[in-house]
This record gives structure tokens, sequence and C-alpha cells, in this order.
């Protein structure tokens, strides 16, 4: 029997032109709660490569050079159900396509938002990424 550890998490916050932030209503374990594209890193993944194969799979669209921004320890996530998280975020500028709802069993839909007004709940490392998006720095959190 081996020991529970946290799981590693990638977000990608996707701005478009006008400066606003891709955001999906989250169903399943993270539901109720607002959150940027993102899921699982895999076994042999860099960041780079699980956040464009998310966002891919998730939206259908393609990401171009993202970039770590933030990276979050989710006590309160891990506090309110149980589940740790150690969470990357990255920054996408550059992309192509458009946003479509690729796993609907996964999320309600995709919504174009400013991110100095998010929706609410939203998911805590979704909106810690955010923030540091905002501020224009690197973050580390452990909240």
């Amino acid at each position: 029997m081996t020991a529970e550890t946290p799981k590693v998490g990638i977000g990608i916050i996707l701005v478009n032109s006008q400066g606003k932030v891709l955001i999906g209503k989250r169903k399943n374990s993270h539901s109720p709660y607002y959150s940027i594209p993102g899921g699982h890193l895999e076994i042999g993944e860099t960041f780079e490569q699980c956040a464009v194969r998310e966002m891919l799979e998730e939206t259908g669209v393609q990401i171009h050079n993202p970039q770590v921004i933030a990276i979050t320890n989710n006590l309160k996530t891990y506090q309110e159900s149980g589940l740790h998280y150690i969470s990357i975020a990255l920054l996408a500028t550059e992309y192509s396509g458009t946003p479509e709802l690729k796993e609907p069993e996964k999320c309600d839909g995709w919504l174009w938002v400013d991110p100095t007004a998010l929706p609410q709940p939203h998911f805590d490392a979704s909106e810690q990424s955010i923030a540091c998006y905002l501020n224009n720095t690197v973050c580390l959190s452990a909240s």
C-alpha cells in the first residue's frame, strides 16, 4: 500500500487580443467552481507539453509558447475536499482556433471574461494564478 501524495495540476491562462481570459464552469470534483482550462500532468510530460495537450483536449485551441507564471500549493482545496494539488499555471497569448466545448462531462462551457472581474465561485488555484498574471509577476504560493 502506498501513501497518498499531492497531484500535479496544470492550468492555462489564455488571454485574447481584448485582454480577456478563458474561463469554464467546472463539473465533477471541481464543481461548482469556475476555472481556467487545465488538467493533470502525465508521466514524462513537461509543463508546456501538458498545457498544449490539455488546452487542445478541452477547448480545441492550439496554444503556442506557453510560459510558467505561477506555482501554488492548494491547501484550501485540500481542506475543503481532501484533494491536495500542486498547481502550475502557464500563460498563453499566442493561439489558433476558437474555444469549443470538447469535454461536456467536465465543463459547462467556456467564457471570455475580464480577469479583474472573475465569475464566482472561482477555483482557488485559478484565481491565484490570474492574480499573478494581473500583477505581471511569477508567483509562488502556499495557501
